[in-house]
């Protein structure tokens, strides 16, 4: 019997501190630039202070990219442009700096790391690195098979916990989430119609290398009958991973519900981060409010899946290439708030107010405490 019990995450995670964001929010109404006229900066910056748990917020100083790896065997229904199997070529390339995500985060000055859990290879071919957490070589067809038995689930989901607690123990203060698959867009595309209640065709886009129209309705026609299969497990969020999710998709679910334990705010990139997040919610309903949608990819399943958890995206630049390419382009803008937040100065009379109202305060905690002491006193 597993001993993975989903439901503890419930208590586990707490929401962003309140206190400190409303502390943030009077902080931001005292500044010299009138609140509101830096747009969405404003609750960004206050949505930082809340993680953190600070005012001033503190600069994101040591962001880190995440990506989890693994390839779908229902891509040999030639629902992708790129070949079964083929993810650990992207893997490679990534590795190797030609990937978008690789120039990004190289001028961004931002580690990339890389977890494999599924990926249809040799380990030996990749760092050790890379592979220490494989759970399988590929993942079951989905539209006829379990993509995981109950037992790879759980390692798979355990495994990116273990990656979201490496991450907060070494100091990461924010994590920029992404994936690289093959297929993997049909299974999150299945997640999010399984658990939006809505029809195949709603939620089957294009895929990062955009497929025809024939390539579409193949795809389509595989999430609706993925989809039959994941709608009677719907009570049971691993195992519906397990049923038309994947290694990749489980670990990453694993990895946000962990990461909001650990209090570490995540971005999400594209599609695939999204349908895990939308997993996510059904398990922990506070765990969106430590996440960030980084931009809108134009994925039909990705808008549903924010729409759901009340995400607004943050750039719309039709990037579809995924891989954390978009989290990362919304990273600047994350860290750009929160200087703002912590340095823009304060009106001079705004600022006199304030050390008024701390004074006042301490003389008030001051006069209770007496007060305590005469009523002991008395008793």
């Amino acid at each position: 019997m597993s001993s993975l019990n989903l439901d503890d995450f419930t208590d586990l995670i707490e929401r962003p501190d309140g206190g400190v964001r409303r502390d943030a929010e009077a902080r931001r109404e005292r500044q010299v630039v009138p609140p509101g006229s830096l747009g969405r900066l404003d609750d960004l910056g206050e949505w930082l202070a809340a993680a953190q748990s600070a005012v001033p917020v503190r600069p994101v100083e040591r962001p880190r990219v995440v990506l989890f790896a693994g390839d779908h065997k229902i891509a040999e229904l030639g629902v992708s442009s790129r070949p079964a199997g083929g993810a650990a070529d992207l893997v490679r390339e990534v590795l190797e700096g030609g990937r978008p995500v690789s120039v990004l985060a190289r001028r961004l000055g931002v580690p990339v790391r890389i977890v494999d859990m599924a990926l249809d290879c040799d380990p030996e071919t990749l760092p050790a690195e890379v592979v220490r957490h494989r759970v399988r070589r590929g993942g079951g067809r989905i539209d006829v098979e379990d993509a995981l038995t109950a037992e790879e689930a759980e390692a798979a989901f355990r495994a990116g916990m273990a990656v979201a607690d490496e991450e907060a123990d070494s100091g990461t203060d924010l994590v920029v989430l992404g994936d690289l698959s093959v297929g993997g867009t049909t299974a999150a595309g299945a997640l999010v119609a399984a658990l939006c209640g809505t029809d195949a065709s709603v939620v089957t886009g294009r895929g990062g290398l955009a497929i025809d129209d024939l390539t579409w309705m193949r795809k389509c026609a595989a999430i609706r009958d993925a989809l039959r299969r994941a709608r009677p497990v719907l009570g049971d969020q691993l195992r519906l991973l397990a049923t038309v999710g994947g290694a990749d998709l489980t670990a990453m679910t694993g990895f946000l519900l962990q990461s909001a334990v650990r209090k570490v705010p995540v971005v999400l990139d594209g599609v695939v981060t999204a349908a895990c997040a939308l997993v996510g919610q059904r398990v922990a309903f506070r765990a969106p409010d430590w996440w960030l949608a980084a931009h809108d990819s134009g994925e039909p399943g990705q808008a549903k899946a924010l729409d759901r958890m009340a995400l607004e995206p943050l750039l719309s630049q039709g990037v579809t290439v995924g891989e954390g390419t978009g989290g990362l382009l919304a990273l600047p803008l994350v860290q750009a708030a929160a200087a703002l937040a912590a340095e823009l100065p304060e009106r001079p009379e705004a600022a006199e107010d304030s050390a008024d109202e701390k004074v006042m305060d301490a003389e008030e905690k001051a006069q209770d405490a007496e007060e305590k002491v005469q009523d002991t006193e008395r008793d």
